[in-house]
């Protein structure tokens, strides 16, 4: 019994090594997509969709990447898929709003935008994805909604000041001059240097003041 339970424990130390190395040697997707390399990432997520296709969280870092490239068309269509195996995949609702976004076709985005935010009202990217909401909404002429959109991103997230500058140029577009006023001054603590914000709180002082 002791022979056996010898080699036994010889065979562990032999094969440990080797196990660890073979982990290391296991391409890691996410890891590529963090490190910046989106090709990479790319190529490993493709053979692992084709080893599972069921694998949602591969199609997820398949869309980040092909987002970075700007190579929103096959994000869109990757992620498509990635949502007939996971409709209510949040961070693939992101990626094809970010894809719709960036490819120009703002009312696509918009769809995708509201559909993130009945899955998923208090999500990882729900500051982002109202900001987004907001700038799509200013495109259309539609401040209102824009203002609140805006006013809800800097309410999960308050320390981005390009978001706060856009807040208050919402609220000019609608000629309320005081909020758009806060909405700049909010900006200018974060960045003192923003031109957007100087010149909006600029044009917001002379309209109080005239």
């Amino acid at each position: 019994m002791r022979r056996v339970t010898k080699h036994a424990a010889l065979l562990c130390v032999l094969l440990v090594p080797a196990l660890l190395v073979a982990q290391d040697d296991v391409p890691d997707a996410l890891q590529a997509y963090r490190d910046g390399r989106y090709l990479e990432a790319i190529a490993i997520t493709a053979d692992e969709i084709e080893a599972n296709p069921n694998n949602v969280e591969s199609y997820v870092v398949r869309g980040w990447a092909l987002n970075a490239l700007n190579r929103s068309e096959e994000a869109i269509d990757s992620s498509l898929r990635a949502l007939q195996i996971n409709q209510f995949e949040s961070r693939v609702l992101q990626i094809i709003a970010e894809a719709h976004f960036d490819a120009g076709n703002p009312l696509e985005a918009l769809r995708y935008l509201e559909r993130y935010v009945r899955v998923a009202p208090t999500g990882q990217y729900i500051d982002w994805v109202y900001y987004v909401m907001g700038e799509v909404l200013i495109g259309l002429g539609e401040y209102h909604r824009a203002d609140i959109a805006l006013s809800t991103s800097v309410y999960h997230n308050g320390r981005n000041a390009v978001r706060w500058a856009r807040l208050g140029f919402a609220r000019e577009r609608l000629e309320e001059w005081a909020r758009a006023l806060e909405a700049y001054d909010r900006a200018l603590q974060l960045n003192p240097t923003l031109a957007e914000a100087i010149a909006g709180r600029g044009r917001a002082q002379a309209a109080l003041e005239g």
